[in-house]
């Protein structure tokens, strides 16, 4: 009798894990809660970024290689020491890549709000798969050029010493 009743507890603690891994509930995903996005594929931060005709790190190999952005140059623009025609020629600059970049962010947007669509329509097929995200890619690489080629005419308006200048500001390493 002792042993049937050791035999019966032995066996329900054995039990009592098995039985907890069945009762918890599965792993939150860490797109848990995108399904409620505007766009699902884009956080509310970068639809505003794409929106304002923001960089949102397009520009990084100009950025970090020494290759200032018109942006960034006017807000330190007193501690770098910009002339008035510098100044001038920045903000236009600035002004030409806002008109440039922002109707291509709102294309990216429509995009991704498009190829959405089809698949929560259940109307996507191989065939609009490849031609949407053929045209997402071509809008992002036109969105990086646009950012990347502000970097580059932003460079040539600069002083080599106010290109140091900006580097030390920002706090990126020398460039060799």
């Amino acid at each position: 009798m002792i042993r049937t009743a050791l035999f019966a507890l032995l066996l329900a603690a054995l039990s009592v894990p098995a039985l907890a891994q069945h009762h918890h509930a599965p792993a939150a995903s860490p797109y848990a809660g995108f399904e409620r996005r505007e766009v699902k594929a884009l956080s509310d931060q970068q639809v505003a970024d794409l929106k304002a005709g923001r960089g949102m790190g397009y520009a990084l190999p100009a950025e970090l290689n020494g290759y200032p952005g018109p942006s960034h140059v006017l807000e330190l623009g007193e501690q770098l020491g910009l002339t008035e025609e510098q100044r001038r020629r920045m903000q236009d600059l600035f002004d030409a890549m806002k008109a440039e970049t922002i109707p291509i962010g709102e294309r990216l947007i429509a995009q991704e709000i498009a190829l959405d669509r089809q698949f929560s329509g259940r109307t996507v097929t191989a065939a609009s798969l490849a031609d949407s995200t053929a045209a997402i890619g071509a809008t992002q690489a036109a969105l990086r050029a646009a950012h990347l080629r502000y970097h580059l005419a932003t460079v040539a308006i600069l002083t080599p010493e106010q290109v140091r200048r900006y580097r030390e500001l920002r706090g990126y390493v020398p460039v060799e």
